[in-house]
């Protein structure tokens, strides 16, 4: 029954994540249609994180109401940057490479996340290079072919590929961008917007890592706090772009459906989601499960839409997959030596009535105190010893000053 629980809490980060795939792959499907049918993408996002922060707000206010963190500038300034990340840049140029290619192709795309995840990662500090071990090489030759596979895809396109459940289906309407006269040129444009929409994406990823720290109790108000000023962003910044009062009319059509369904799914839960997972497991691993995404929207678009998927797609996705899965295992090598690099009493934690993994926290947090000391090695023996005699009695206040290892 212990196994059961233990395999239970290490699956939920997987879990967690595949579910998210499923959601943000109906949200292609849908979106793809709605703005093929003449909505503003501007106009969408505003929606989206409108109804995203009407969807989450109760809960935060519920839940997380008591011990706020207090908004000071800086932390002001991460909201507002996370805000201008992800509802703004990267939804609105998303959108935009979405209604100019296809639904898988935008998929495909986004598996650049995780290489450009680590490219960020490494800049901020949050990842370490060396490129004398195997692990690190791993990463650096999978960003570089992951790069190298969406260049291909954007570059070269390439004969249809036929697909044996799609030969048979011929719907009455298509709604996917047409490939003659200005296809080409609007299928590199599209290809570019989302490149630029993956990057600040990715962005957001290693921003939201940093936020979580002050934040780390009350995930559901940050995401509340980021989907209602990304809200306020996105209203100026379709004033701007939009000067008919038409566009914002919406009636209880496909629009409505891809305004509720990306900010229900795709914004208010998917935030708080990867928020969870993010904190657990680092931005990496929330970013690694994207080319399953890719796969669903491929089978769907087919079926629903007759999406036509071309050969240098095709390959291109195959060149970021692999990328990404050397980017992986790069990071589970990674983890297994950290996890070797651990000493004894945590690989043990309960031995004989004591904690090992407290008392080994305890030590550490007490380590400083010991080294400003003059005391004699045998009384900082003696100290120590103490220390791990009592762990049973747990000092609370040492281990929430603590911060957390990589």
């Amino acid at each position: 029954m212990e196994k059961l629980s233990n395999f239970l809490e290490t699956s939920k980060p997987y879990f967690a994540m595949i579910s998210l795939q499923f959601g943000y792959a109906g949200m292609n499907i849908i979106t793809k249609v709605s703005l093929n049918r003449g909505m503003s993408h501007y106009v969408l996002v505003v929606y989206r994180h409108a109804i995203a922060t009407a969807v989450i707000a109760p809960f935060a206010i519920f839940f997380e109401r008591k011990a706020q963190p207090k908004i000071t500038f800086p932390v002001f300034m991460q909201i507002f940057v996370l805000a201008l990340l992800g509802p703004v840049i990267d939804q609105n140029f998303y959108y935009a490479g979405l209604k100019y290619t296809s639904p898988t192709f935008s998929c495909a795309m986004s598996n650049m996340l995780p290489a450009m995840t680590f490219v960020m990662a490494v800049i901020c500090g949050m990842e370490k290079v060396n490129m004398k071990k195997v692990r690190c090489q791993a990463k650096v030759a999978g960003t570089a072919v992951t790069v190298a596979g969406a260049m291909l895809m954007t570059l070269y396109k390439g004969p249809i590929v036929e697909m044996i459940w799609s030969k048979n289906i011929h719907p009455r309407k298509s709604y996917v961008t047409d490939t003659t006269g200005n296809g080409d040129k609007h299928w590199f444009i599209g290809s570019i917007f989302l490149i630029i929409a993956t990057l600040a994406w990715a962005s957001l990823f290693v921003l939201q890592n940093k936020a979580l720290k002050t934040y780390k109790n009350h995930q559901l108000s940050l995401t509340t706090l980021v989907c209602f000023i990304g809200t306020l962003q996105a209203i100026a910044v379709t004033f701007v772009m939009e000067h008919k009062s038409s566009v914002w009319r919406i009636g209880w059509d496909m629009n409505l459906l891809a305004a509720a369904y990306a900010g229900t799914v795709t914004s208010s839960l998917s935030y708080y989601v990867q928020g969870l997972v993010m904190k657990k497991r680092g931005p990496v691993f929330a970013t690694a499960f994207s080319p399953l995404m890719m796969i669903i929207v491929a089978i769907m678009g087919s079926f629903i839409l007759a999406e036509k998927i071309f050969l240098g797609g095709v390959l291109g996705s195959i060149l970021i997959v692999i990328g990404l899965y050397s980017v992986l295992w790069g990071k589970h090598k990674e983890a297994i030596e950290n996890k070797e690099e651990i000493p004894e009493a945590i690989k043990y934690p309960q031995v004989n009535g004591i904690n090992g993994i407290s008392v080994i926290e305890d030590i550490e947090a007490n380590g400083d105190e010991l080294k400003k000391g003059d005391h004699q090695v045998n009384n900082n023996k003696l100290m120590i010893s103490s220390v791990a005699i009592s762990m049973p009695i747990q000092d609370q206040s040492m281990k929430a000053n603590q911060e957390p290892k990589a």
